[in-house]
């Protein structure tokens, strides 16, 4: 479950939605390696994602 939790952390602060005050909630305790490592994680996933996308898309044009 904590790991859901720094998923929903990550993705929340870079859509850049969230106010200070409930950021502050959520990154106070945290493993700042783990947050390293899944926000890595989520922007290989969100860069393969476009990258197959895109090959996706350029494959059904030819």
């Amino acid at each position: 479950m904590r790991l859901l939790a720094y998923f929903r952390m990550v993705l929340w602060a870079m859509l850049g939605i969230r106010g200070r005050s409930a950021a502050a909630d959520d990154f106070s305790g945290v493993k700042p390696l783990a947050l390293v490592a899944t926000f890595l994680f989520l922007l290989l996933v969100l860069g393969l994602g476009l990258w197959g996308l895109a090959t996706f898309a350029v494959s059904t044009l030819q």
